[in-house]
């Protein structure tokens, strides 16, 4: 006995599809208030002048959505004109919204691993250009309440941890393996990557990316060394890069970034105009080999390096460069050399020091003297800047710009005497300087809109926001102006 395969339900397949029966009965309800002359010689058209209330149906009132009716290219463009903080909750709309949401989104702070491995990341958010890995590189318990958080990072520690177990180590952080892993699956996934933030790669995971992203333009890494950087000469558009190496409390390991780290970075990005070095190691010809290589290098900053003596005459080689900052610095140079061996940087506008430790004159002035065409200095929260020190700034004879902040040993005396010395200067800002004082000095300070002077507050070098302004005009007064 033959039997023949049962026919499909024609009228099961017909309802599954809403948002065609929704067409066809709102079709068929313009049509029964349409007069037949425009329904047979021309296509449909609907009357602007309706006749009774019931020719005011539309579409809209057959779908439960009404931003179903817009096309995913318009949902877009409105969505993108809202605020970032209306714009984060639309994703709780509807599954739509959600994934319209994750098209918007460009940057990214990954916390779980696996959503990178998974794939999940780029099926969310799958136009992501900067990604920020560190955090998800650490192994470190996500229910815990307890966050321990430098400037550079921060994570979840257990309530069982010791003193000594604070340092990040190779326990904290997952094997470079797995890290070369990821970023693989993550240059499948983002090939138009220009940021990026890891932790404890490897030289074949920079090459995997350096292959696929092209584009990548700015790089940060931490718990880099010599070895690393044999791969990032392969990022040939990079010009933007953070070296993190040894950071007191977090990073404690024995890899480090030397002179042949930075000679192998200066031969391969020579496309570089940012460059920070953090508690990395290096000494003259490191510095030499980023000056003569990077020619295109603005901005070089320096964080809590630890340069072996005599490297501070290298920044010559730097003939480009027109920002220099120390942070958190110990110390600058303990052996410069002779000041006819230390050059110059002609290029220099802007000189950067923040909480950086200044007690030697000779260090100081030394530096000064590699940044005597300076335009701008910005003293910020330095230890042991005193006026015996202060006063070595009087090389710079063509400053125009002086930020002075948490310079507590700083007196008036020593304030004036260099002020002399500047000719050009044509601003000076002052900010919890507690021994310059207005009753002590021959200076009338001028106060703008956002930090008046209260008259209740004269006399103590105290504003109503902490800072000081004053133009050349208030310091001709001053003897030998």
């Amino acid at each position: 006995m033959s039997c023949s395969p049962e026919k499909p339900n024609l009228n099961s397949i017909w309802l599954k599809n809403k948002k065609a029966l929704n067409h066809v009965l709102f079709t068929m309800r313009l049509r029964s208030f349409t007069p037949k002359n425009q329904t047979q010689n021309g296509p449909l058209a609907i009357n602007p002048q309706p006749t009774c209330k019931i020719q005011d149906f539309t579409l809209t009132n057959l779908v439960s959505d009404k931003t179903s009716l817009l096309s995913d290219v318009i949902l877009l463009n409105i969505l993108s004109r809202l605020p970032k903080s209306q714009r984060n909750s639309n994703f709780l709309v509807s599954k739509r919204w959600l994934n319209l949401q994750g098209r918007l989104m460009r940057s990214i702070k990954l916390l779980d691993w696996d959503f990178l491995i998974s794939g999940r990341l780029f099926l969310r958010f799958p136009n992501l250009i900067h990604v920020d890995l560190v955090n998800g590189c650490l192994i470190s318990p996500q229910n815990s309440g307890i966050v321990c958080t430098q400037k550079i990072v921060s994570f979840n520690v257990g309530s069982d941890i010791g003193g000594k177990d604070w340092f990040l180590d190779e326990r904290f952080v997952l094997n470079g393996d797995e890290i070369d892993e990821g970023l693989r699956v993550l240059a499948n996934g983002c090939p138009n990557l220009r940021k990026l933030a890891v932790v404890n790669t490897s030289e074949m995971g920079l090459l995997s990316l350096a292959e696929e992203c092209p584009t990548l333009q700015e790089l940060e890494l931490h718990m880099c060394d010599d070895q690393v950087l044999r791969g990032i000469a392969a990022c040939q558009n990079l010009q933007i890069l953070r070296l993190i190496g040894i950071v007191e409390g977090f990073y404690s390991y024995s890899s480090f970034v030397s002179d042949v780290g930075l000679t192998i970075l200066a031969q391969g990005c020579k496309r570089l105009v940012k460059l920070e070095l953090s508690g990395c190691k290096g000494s003259y010809e490191g510095i030499k080999a980023i000056g003569q290589c990077c020619q295109m290098l603005e901005e070089l900053t320096l964080c809590d390096h630890r340069m072996e003596d005599g490297w501070l005459p290298a920044l010559s080689y730097c003939e480009n460069l027109k920002t220099l900052r120390f942070l958190s610095c110990k110390r600058i140079d303990c052996n410069p050399g002779f000041d006819e061996h230390l050059g110059c940087c002609p290029t220099l506008d802007s000189l950067h020091l923040e909480k950086c430790q200044l007690r030697n004159k000779q260090n100081l002035r030394a530096l000064f003297i590699v940044c005597q065409d300076v335009r701008e200095i910005v003293l910020k929260n330095c230890w042991g800047l005193d006026d015996d020190l202060f006063s070595t700034a009087s090389i710079c004879r063509r400053l125009k710009f002086l930020s002075l902040e948490g310079c507590s040993l700083l007196t008036t005396v020593g304030l004036e005497s260099a002020i002399i010395s500047w000719k050009e200067l044509q601003s000076l800002k002052l900010i919890s300087c507690k021994n310059v004082k207005d009753s002590e000095a021959n200076l009338k300070w001028k106060s703008d809109t956002k930090s008046l002077l209260s008259s209740s507050l004269t006399g103590t070098g105290m504003a109503c926001r902490g800072g000081k302004f004053f133009k050349k005009n208030d310091w001709k007064s001053l003897p030998g102006a």
